[in-house]
């Protein structure tokens, strides 16, 4: 998988289907298409979006004769990743206990489920130490 650019963001349709061959892993425009609900896409429309997609080096192709095989480039965590960053850079001053605050609040949390995310995420550094 290769790095994003650092202004390098999508649009929401670009998005979309991103989420599709990340799911997917490999797609030809047709299966990218026929996971959306009706009224899909024309084809074209997909065509063209992926086509940007390419361009902009979230995904790559492989050429069967006339059918191309999309996958993904750029994973979806690393994608995520800077999502993340720019909301907190964008709406909460880059302070990560003030986002998990908002959220707590806005999903009208627990104490109890606040203990099992903190434990969850002590869990996740302990795991990400051992690795290095």
């Amino acid at each position: 998988m290769r790095r994003l650019a650092k202004n390098q963001y999508l649009t929401r349709a670009e998005e979309e289907i991103m989420q599709i061959i990340w799911d997917m892993k490999n797609a030809i425009v047709k299966d990218i298409r026929m996971r959306f609900d009706e009224p899909r896409p024309a084809r074209n429309t997909v065509s063209t979006v992926v086509r940007v997609l390419e361009k902009k080096g979230f995904v790559g192709h492989k050429a069967y004769g006339n059918t191309h095989l999309y996958h993904p480039l750029v994973s979806k965590e690393e994608y995520s990743k800077r999502q993340l960053n720019k909301l907190l850079a964008g709406y909460f001053d880059n302070s990560f206990s003030a986002l998990a605050s908002f959220f707590a609040k806005e999903q009208d949390l627990s104490i109890s489920e606040l203990e099992e995310l903190l434990e969850d995420t002590k869990k996740q550094l302990a795991k990400k130490k051992k690795k290095k």
